[in-house]
């Protein structure tokens, strides 16, 4: 019975010895598990999320698109030369005129009773030149009697001449009033279009400069533009200025004409940039049949060149700044940073030209971190970069070392 009972004992105790071995053998593999599943991740983690693209070629065209300001082919503001007050005025905002065609008159009462003085002292002038000459004669045929002297002879021919520089003197005053009696009538320098008239019958107007104000300042009375051809002007980035050369054209739109175009021709520039926003004053000029486009309006410039460079282009945000000079970051083929030097051309705003140190195979991260290291280990993942090739790879294609297809956005759909 005892033999028996210690036998019961010893299976138990073997028993219950099996599942305490069965049970620390299960929970230490959990463990490893556990620790092995948490070592995965935090390997994971530790690699960093980029996307990349692969460079495109510059396109065949240059385009670029700019704000404009239109302007007369002339443009002239007429201001009074003589003081008076407005007679009447014959040509109101829009008239069409013709070179010399009257604009307005102005009554000049001062001017009048000077220049009819000065024209009274012309005549008083010759008069007494007149007299000196015949004196001077008289007293000339009497020239080596006893009667005069050598010396009243002089003096009478001496006089004669001081009558006639004081006949030319009044003559030069009385030409300058007619000059400005002229200036009475106001009319137009060349053919045009009246755009401004600042002027009503009776005001004042000064020859300091036009029509005076209630502080004394002058304005123009009117303002004629020619306007058969325009000017346009357009301020040219630094980065651009390489197209500004004769033969180059540019389309022109203008808000009042949705959906028309015209077209412009470069004129000139002003050949220096503006230190303060690096851009050249640059000037077009286009017909304006039936003075359709008027002077003041705001265009919408647009040039289209043939671009002479077929330099790859990456996004400017793919570019890395450090001590070494300007870096971009590829991805190998197991998934690893190169990072390599570069030679940047144009800024062609949003993106930037690369002259050396890349190729059209590379997959280039956009927008890398600043700490980003070379062989560091990365994960793509798929963000759109509108307008370049993009590599769609899953986080599989860090763990397979190999890159998926690419596929460009617009192709194939």
């Amino acid at each position: 019975m005892m033999n028996q009972r210690r036998r019961v004992i010893v299976i138990v105790a073997v028993v219950l010895l099996g599942i305490a071995i069965t049970l620390v053998v299960t929970g230490i593999g959990s463990r490893k598990q556990a620790l092995a599943a948490l070592q995965t991740r935090t390997d994971e983690s530790s690699i960093e999320d980029v996307s990349v693209i692969i460079p495109r070629r510059g396109d065949s065209m240059r385009t670029l698109d700019l704000p404009g300001d239109i302007s007369a082919w002339y443009e002239a503001p007429i201001y009074a030369q003589v003081s008076g007050y407005v007679k009447m005025w014959d040509k109101d905002y829009g008239a069409s005129v013709h070179r010399g065609e009257i604009l307005a008159t102005i009554n000049t009462p001062k001017l009048d009773a000077q220049y009819r003085a000065s024209s009274a002292k012309v005549d008083v002038a010759t008069a007494k030149m007149d007299l000196a000459d015949l004196t001077a004669k008289r007293w000339k045929n009497l020239e080596g009697t006893q009667a005069v002297s050598r010396q009243q002879v002089d003096v009478q021919a001496a006089n004669a001449r001081t009558q006639h520089a004081e006949t030319e003197a009044a003559k030069h005053d009385l030409a300058q009033f007619e000059a400005l009696e002229r200036f009475r009538t106001i009319v137009a320098p060349f053919d045009g279009i009246v755009t401004a008239r600042k002027v009503n019958v009776g005001d004042y107007v000064s020859e300091a400069g036009g029509e005076l104000g209630d502080k004394g300042d002058a304005t123009e009375l009117f303002t004629v533009a020619d306007v058969h051809k325009l000017r346009i002007f357009v301020s040219v980035p630094q980065d651009y200025i390489d197209i500004l050369k004769k033969g180059v054209t540019a389309t022109i739109t203008v808000p009042q004409y949705p959906g028309q175009v015209f077209h412009a021709q470069f004129l000139t520039a002003a050949w220096a940039l503006d230190k303060d926003s690096r851009t050249v004053t640059t000037e077009l000029v286009m017909d304006n049949p039936g003075n359709k486009v008027w002077p003041g309006s705001y265009a919408d410039v647009h040039f289209s060149v043939p671009s002479e460079s077929a330099a790859l282009q990456i996004p400017e945000n793919a570019l890395i700044f450090q001590e070494e000079g300007e870096q971009i970051a590829v991805v190998d083929k197991s998934n690893h940073v190169v990072l390599k030097k570069v030679t940047v051309g144009r800024n062609l705003g949003q993106d930037v030209e690369i002259l050396e140190g890349l190729s059209p195979e590379d997959r280039v991260i956009n927008n890398p971190s600043a700490g980003m290291l070379n062989g560091e280990a990365v994960r793509i993942v798929p963000h759109a970069t509108p307008g370049y090739n993009q590599v769609e790879t899953a986080s599989t294609a860090f763990n397979s070392g190999e890159p998926k297809a690419t596929t460009i956005p617009g192709e194939g759909q």
